[in-house]
């Protein structure tokens, strides 16, 4: 079986820009898995679930509350990038979340994340804004953007 933490942190160290301080480190994450609410889903290139780390091209991790589940991390290999990949957590997520009786998804990201045309083409749309929410390294402020998929 393989292990989701490695995996995880393997894509994260590849896939989030340090720019922007949104990778989660290892404590973060373990503690997170440990909830039995978060669940973490492991994507292969192929489509399929890899079966070691090394072949974790993606991953995403949310939280389930009744009714709803929360999009806390989504992450794609740089190399597997406008393959669909992303499009496929998104669709598999919303299936297992849909399965634990979950509504709705909310996601939340800064406002100038090249991903959001992958979570509006899976049909998330903005419902709420964080004026100056996330500060980054330059001490620019930007905001942040709640969005949601109705399942």
């Amino acid at each position: 079986m393989i292990d989701p933490l490695g995996a995880i942190m393997s894509v994260m160290e590849e896939s989030f820009d340090p720019e922007w301080g949104e990778a989660w480190n290892i404590r973060q994450v373990a503690s997170s898995l440990s909830l039995a609410n978060t669940h973490a889903l492991l994507i292969a290139a192929n489509g399929l679930t890899p079966t070691c780390v090394e072949d974790t091209a993606g991953f995403a991790m949310s939280r389930y509350a009744p009714g709803e589940e929360e999009l806390l991390l989504v992450a794609v290999r740089p190399d597997y990038r406008r393959s669909g990949l992303g499009t496929r957590l998104l669709a598999l997520l919303a299936e297992q979340a849909r399965d634990r009786g979950a509504e709705r998804i909310f996601l939340e990201m800064r406002q100038n994340n090249p991903a959001e045309t992958v979570y509006r083409a899976a049909g998330f749309e903005p419902i709420g804004r964080r004026r100056s929410y996330y500060k980054v390294a330059d001490g620019t402020r930007l905001d942040a953007i709640t969005f949601a998929l109705d399942l």
